[in-house]
């Protein structure tokens, strides 16, 4: 794909691997003024990406996803604007509408996911879902509800993803991955994991940059796609008069 990218495509493509450099190492090194700003940066970029490596007209999937890397920067931004109590609130509520805007995008492709080839594959992601809400169930409390529709709406993005083709399967997976690390650490009282900051948002980036991928692969080869032309029927010559008939 490299190869076949604009060099603004390309150029964006640099300044996002720069920006999530520079988040991953301040939240290794506890850096949260750095960390805060760089990650606000990261979906605007990524969303350059897109936007610059996709052709118009983009259609209903390069839309669709850019509307959610929008509200993803969105869930990123608005939460360091507003109080600490709302800020959890927030986040969850645009990226709630972000998971919502993938699956619109990723929907028409239902077809070549494993929903309809490969049904037993869901099983997996079944797991995941009924698994994460049972832990974080005690910890919820009145929020369990908005968890279990905000985990529903997940892991139907991971699963249509995969009508997209491997990377798009491996990015919903990594980002389910990222958002079930913040529910445990928000509802698992339990839960400590080294680095939780560094991990999060590895896997956050991870899994966006490869959905972002898959999106401008798919729409390289929609574009590449020869496109069938009428078959034209023979024009019909007007029928030659017999020669007697002409005489008559």
């Amino acid at each position: 794909m490299g190869r076949s990218l604009s060099i603004a495509a390309r150029t964006w493509v640099a300044v996002f691997v720069a920006v999530v450099v520079v988040q991953l190492t301040a939240e290794a090194t506890g850096a949260e003024d750095l960390a805060r700003v760089s990650q606000w940066l990261l979906m605007p970029v990524l969303a350059a990406v897109v936007a610059s490596a996709t052709r118009w007209p983009r259609g209903h999937l390069v839309t669709w996803v850019l509307v959610a890397l929008g509200f993803s920067w969105l869930g990123d931004l608005v939460p360091s604007l507003v109080g600490d109590d709302a800020s959890f609130l927030v986040m969850v509520g645009f990226f709630l509408l972000a998971q919502v805007a993938y699956v619109v995008a990723f929907a028409p492709h239902a077809g070549r996911s494993v929903l309809r080839r490969r049904p037993v594959l869901l099983l997996p992601y079944a797991a995941v879902l009924v698994g994460l809400v049972a832990v974080c169930a005690p910890g919820a409390g009145a929020l369990l509800v908005p968890v279990a529709v905000y985990g529903g709406v997940l892991t139907a993005m991971a699963v249509l993803a995969t009508g997209l083709g491997r990377l798009a399967a491996v990015g919903g997976a990594v980002f389910l991955v990222s958002d079930s690390l913040i529910a445990l650490d928000a509802f698992v009282p339990s839960w400590d994991l080294a680095g939780q900051g560094f991990w999060v948002m590895l896997t956050y980036v991870v899994g966006q940059g490869l959905l972002a991928s898959a999106v401008v692969v798919r729409n390289a080869t929609e574009r590449r796609a020869p496109q069938l032309r009428p078959v034209r029927a023979p024009a019909q010559r007007p029928p030659v008069p017999d020669n007697v008939v002409a005489l008559v």
